[in-house]
């Protein structure tokens, strides 16, 4: 007999505040010693990684650091990782930074411990089997990667973001520090805890929700509604930080146990095509997404409106729910955080629509709980960025 597992969670999670004690503890506990660092270049000269690398060095642990991360990570970069750190005969990896970042180790230890190319696991992520030890720190308050089970990766000659998804390739550990999220500039702030929203809300959304990650989403967007427009406002202010940091994280488990919908198909589609910052393209895609199910996921819709201070009499139809959700989000979205307007992309409703089809068969739409069609996936690219 097959037992429905409803939630699951194997990363061990560290609220720190120096990121050196943190690590030094860590491979105390699992007895490292030679760590393989994926981080991006200008990372080295913060004071957190430069006082890591410093007691590195006086404690002897042997590191090799691999800085050659770039956004949306092409598969070059992994395989170029996954071949120094095997030269390096590292026993684990450390991951420091943004979503990228943090995508790319996960690929590096991919390919380091089992073989091939990153190209291989995107064509059948089956082959996917456990790694060294992942220990990933986030820079960002909003992608989630070091408790998801996903990544993300780039094909050069077809701009195209292909996901591959694994438990085998979840983080042993994630080590929360809010002091590297300090620097995180506005833009990045607001991109990142919106993305953490829209994770919260699609797996709220998702044909893969239960009871239980509905409580933890429901926290999640309750965090960044009361939280992130502040720290958009005072990045320095470590509590806060702390919070939406917290929450992104939260909103990251969920998205092995719940998933994402067509709002993510959309952003991934669209992202690649037109370079848009993924925080961004999340959030512009959600009001679509939430006049999409409302019929189908009623109930839900109108609880994230309450989430978000919306009013409602009890007499409003699934669409007046909706449309009332909506203006809220749209509140929170565009003058509490300050998402800027979608039009400064300068891309016209046509270009949207010719990706259509593509959204429709992307693999995360399936989690949306009402059936796509053309259609009703057109209605929702009409309502984007609206």
């Amino acid at each position: 007999m097959i037992v429905k597992i409803s939630m699951l969670q194997k990363v061990k999670v560290v609220v720190e505040h120096d990121l050196a004690d943190a690590v030094m503890k860590v491979l105390a506990i699992e007895r490292l010693h030679r760590p393989f660092i994926v981080m991006d270049e200008f990372l080295k000269d913060t004071a957190q990684v430069k006082k890591l690398l410093t007691v590195f060095q006086r404690e002897g642990i042997e590191f090799t650091a691999y800085v050659d991360v770039i956004p949306d990570p092409p598969a070059r970069i992994i395989n170029d990782g996954a071949q120094q750190m095997n030269q390096s005969n590292s026993d684990c990896v450390i991951a420091i930074g943004g979503g990228s970042s943090l995508d790319s180790a996960k690929g590096i230890n991919i390919v380091a411990t089992n073989g091939g190319t990153i190209q291989d696991y995107v064509t059948d992520d089956s082959l996917v089997k456990t790694g060294k030890c992942l220990i990933s720190v986030p820079t960002t308050a909003g992608t989630g990667s070091e408790m998801s089970n996903a990544l993300v990766v780039t094909d050069e000659k077809t701009s195209a973001k292909n996901a591959i998804l694994s438990d085998n390739m979840l983080s042993d550990y994630a080590l929360l520090i809010p002091e590297m999220t300090i620097t995180l500039p506005k833009r990045m702030t607001i991109a990142s805890g919106l993305d953490a929203f829209s994770h919260a809300a699609e797996g709220y959304l998702s044909k893969l929700s239960t009871p239980m990650t509905d409580a933890i989403c429901e926290k999640v967007m309750f965090l960044l509604d009361n939280y992130l427009p502040s720290a958009v406002k005072d990045g320095t202010n470590l509590e806060l930080r702390e919070r939406v940091l917290v929450a992104s994280s939260l909103a990251g488990w969920m998205l092995n146990n719940a998933g994402t919908n067509v709002g993510h198909s959309a952003a991934h589609i669209l992202g690649a095509q037109f370079h848009m910052v993924h925080g961004e393209a999340v959030a512009y895609a959600l009001p679509g997404v939430l006049q999409l199910v409302a019929d189908a996921e009623t109930k839900k819709v109108k609880e994230i409106g309450k989430i978000l201070g919306a009013s409602f009499t009890g007499k409003e139809d699934s669409q007046e729910i909706a449309a009332i959700t909506v203006s809220a989000y749209k509140n929170f979205r565009d003058n509490l955080v300050g998402l800027h307007p979608f039009s400064d992309y300068g891309i016209s409703q046509d270009q949207l629509l010719d990706n259509t089809t593509a959204i429709l068969h992307e693999r995360f739409a399936g989690n949306t709980p009402i059936d796509l069609t053309q259609e009703n996936v057109t209605e929702l690219l009409k309502n984007f960025g609206q």
